[in-house]
């Protein structure tokens, strides 16, 4: 009966039937009360997304599985301190992590969650020696930092231990020629622990994440499983309002939206010349932005370009990373991947954990159901070789059975071939993706671009891939190109929500007003339960002006995910731009709390003390900042505005150069040089400065408004006037009209004089 129940419920985990599981494992646990049982009931739990159900269920159990499982169940439901405990008891110092490669990935969650980076980086490191294509380890390590380059974590050692792990389950027991071979493994006990390799993470396309086992059944996570109902049962837990939610119904996107590209990027976005460099580049390249949005200063020694605040970058990662979702895993072709009602679930941990309770005795399903085909082969082979009479051999038949063990070692010998060969071609590509992905978290972006292109085409056109592309262009502030990645990723993947937070900001900054509201609404009715969904809502208000139903947009997306870094960086925009400096502070701070390497909340810390005049504080946080992200050539240039506004304008001058090395396109360190250099009395290489500067950006009126300072101020009248009235004709804002005006008025009123009045 106990073997009847345990494979009922495992038949309906592979067909997502979480109910029905639940209900008959309830059953097992009442009728055979183990722990083992329990852990297959918990596991029912966790993939329907019930997590304090199987907290509950396995608080105080011991064995290995057991304590792993309640480590995932704590974690998502934000008890670290709890989760650490289950994975190293306190009483049990030199405890071994349970379950192996998994086990130390979720160790290094919890430590990089608790601010221990260091213990984070050697958890990462550990579940990698232990499973090298445990990719979400990689990923982790690549965000903090820490990440050894590619060729090296996935090179000849890992391919040896790729080997050893299979040729451990798949060719050992082609060897056995017991009697045991001829039946399967009892099903009653749950295994201890898992090997590492039912917990690999291949995923390119970063939001579908599946495995499938040797039968084709398909294991999954929770929250795919939900149907339309369970979804929207759950909204009413947010708080938040929807604003959109009226206007969703049934609204089919514009041809704008929709057809972007006149290819897929399967058909000819692939160039003649066989690079997959034209799938992102395949035309000319478009103008550069009219301006570095977040180089928009308001007034910061003297008026700046243009109207626009600070505004958003970002490095995902996935941030998006890694931590959204937990556990919401999108099943194989189901277009959708429902986020956790937990903010602190993930679609890695969840699908380790869930992969690891098929274990039987130390054996996987998809162990079995391989072992159990090469094993009736080897039946069929004796049977064809053994004698029919008489109880001892002949020699014919002894030679039969010499010559039946050389075809099985010759079987064996060709897996371990096949085996070496896979595991070279899988690490090939894995060297190509994690370099690229190290190089993109390091803002290596140009270098990083350069990796992905070596990618096969079928690989580099693939959503998670396009988007890091896109990701790493829109770091370069190239959001034209950053589009086209983006496009690109969402006509490959339409049902991905990987890095959409991200291309919502991009159409924010070109100003995409109608394209950005549909992105928004498509991503809704994808996922209203995923934070991008709401990052690109909220973007949405905030490009409208209306900041406070923007803020609440992004508030949910916190709510819904509040380890999605990105979410309060937006916040702590929006509050900003509703001058509420200490909530600012606070959703930047809270930021930086769930990674401390996210720069644009070092840079928005700095731009609040900048305007608050604590110059002291905003050079120590654009600082920071650059530490972080050294190619950037806006957080250089307000560097500089700090030094300078610290009157240590020697420095200043210095990294005004620095950060126009650093991109030649963006006029904003031309400008603050030109400032400086009149705070100097250098009016001529001032001057000098502006008039490059009116080559890269001819229709900014704050270059014309200070070439008129500069001749007034130099007694020539003519020429300030002049300068004065093309700044006006360029119709600048208000603010900045009127400043305009001021200025013509008292034009032949010394500066002594005009200071004074």
């Amino acid at each position: 009966m106990e073997g009847v129940l345990i494979d009922c419920v495992q038949n309906s985990l592979r067909h997502l039937l979480y109910r029905n599981a639940i209900f008959m494992c309830e059953r097992l646990c009442s009728e055979f009360p183990s722990e083992a049982n329990l852990q297959l009931l918990a596991a029912c739990y966790l993939q329907s997304n019930q997590a304090y159900s199987a907290y509950h269920i396995l608080k105080g159990t011991q064995m290995p599985q057991s304590r792993y499982l309640f480590a995932i169940s704590c974690f998502q439901m934000d008890l670290l301190n709890e989760a650490e405990m289950a994975l190293c008891p306190s009483n049990e110092p030199n405890a071994e992590v349970p379950n192996g490669a998994a086990g130390h990935y979720l160790l290094g969650l919890v430590y990089r969650y608790t601010d221990r980076m260091r213990s984070a980086a050697h958890q990462f490191n550990q579940a990698l020696s232990l499973d090298p294509l445990l990719w979400a380890a990689y990923e982790e390590l690549c965000k903090l930092g820490s990440a050894g380059e590619a060729t090296a974590v996935f090179g000849e050692s890992a391919s040896e231990c790729i080997q050893k792990q299979y040729l451990s389950h798949d060719v050992a027991p082609q060897l056995q020629s017991s009697s045991d071979d001829h039946h399967p493994v009892s099903g009653r006990q749950l295994a201890e622990s898992v090997s590492p390799r039912h917990l690999r993470h291949l995923h390119v396309n970063n939001i579908k994440e599946n495995s499938v086992n040797h039968n084709g059944a398909v294991f999954s996570g929770s929250a795919a499983s939900q149907s339309n109902n369970g979804v929207h049962a759950n909204i009413s837990f947010y708080n938040t309002p929807s604003p959109m939610a009226n206007q969703l119904s049934g609204m089919a996107p514009p041809p704008i939206c929709r057809n972007m590209l006149p290819n897929g990027p399967n058909s000819s976005s692939v160039g003649a010349d066989g690079s997959p460099r034209s799938t992102v580049k395949s035309t000319i390249q478009a103008p550069r932005r009219k301006f570095v949005d977040e180089g928009k200063l308001r007034k910061i020694s003297g008026r700046l370009f243009s109207d626009s605040g600070p505004r958003r970058s970002t490095r995902l990662a996935g941030e998006t990373g890694s931590i959204a979702n937990l556990s919401g895993i999108a099943v194989a072709g189901n277009g959708a991947n429902h986020s956790s009602k937990y903010p602190s679930s993930s679609s890695k941990l969840g699908s380790a954990a869930f992969r690891s309770v098929t274990v039987r005795k130390g054996q996987s399903w998809s162990t079995e159901s391989l072992t159990e085909g090469t094993r009736s082969e080897l039946d069929d082979s004796r049977s064809n070789t053994t004698t029919t009479s008489g109880s001892s051999p002949s020699p014919d038949t002894r030679s039969s059975e010499r010559d039946g063990s050389i075809m099985s070692i010759g079987r064996a010998s060709m897996s371990v071939s096949k085996v070496a060969s896979g595991a070279s071609e899988v690490l090939s590509l894995m060297k190509i993706l994690g370099e690229g992905y190290r190089l993109s978290c390091l803002y290596r972006c140009q270098d990083a671009l350069d990796v992905f292109l070596q990618l096969p085409h079928k690989h580099y056109n693939t959503g998670w891939v396009l988007s890091q592309v896109g990701k790493a262009h829109f770091e370069l502030v190239d959001y034209l190109e950053a589009e086209r990645a983006f496009s690109n990723a969402r006509l490959a993947s339409p049902y991905s929500l990987e890095g959409m937070d991200i291309y919502s900001t991009v159409l924010y900054h070109l100003k995409e007003d109608m394209r950005l509201s549909y992105l928004a609404q498509e991503l809704i009715s994808t996922d209203r339960l995923a934070p991008q969904s709401w990052c690109a809502m909220g973007n949405c208000y905030s490009m409208q002006k209306d900041h406070e139903t923007a803020l609440k947009n992004f508030q949910r997306a916190v709510q819904l995910n509040s380890r999605f870094t990105y979410a309060h960086t937006l916040c702590g925009h929006e509050y900003v731009a509703l001058e509420d400096f200490e909530n600012g502070i606070k959703s930047y701070q809270n930021a930086l709390q769930i990674d401390a390497r996210h720069y644009n909340a070092w840079y928005g810390l700095a731009m609040i003390y900048l305007r608050q005049e604590k110059y002291e504080f905003s050079e120590h946080h654009f600082r920071k900042a650059l530490q972080i992200n050294p190619r950037s050539s806006v957080i250089m240039s307000y560097l500089g505005t700090s030094l300078h506004a610290l009157k240590r304008n020697d420095e200043a001058l210095a990294m005004m150069e620095k950060a126009i090395v650093a991109d030649r396109k963006n006029p904003l360190p031309m400008y603050q040089k030109a400032n400086i250099l009149v705070s100097m009395e250098d009016f001529d290489g001032a001057l000098q400065v502006l008039e490059e500067l009116k080559e890269y950006a001819p229709h900014e009126s704050s270059v014309y408004a200070l070439m008129g300072r500069i001749y007034k101020r130099r007694l020539m009248y003519d020429k300030a006037m002049l300068h004065f009235g093309l700044a006006l004709d360029l119709k600048p804002s208000a603010t900045d009209v009127a400043t305009i005006k001021a200025a013509i008025e008292k034009l032949h009123v010394p500066d002594e004089l005009e200071d004074n009045l």
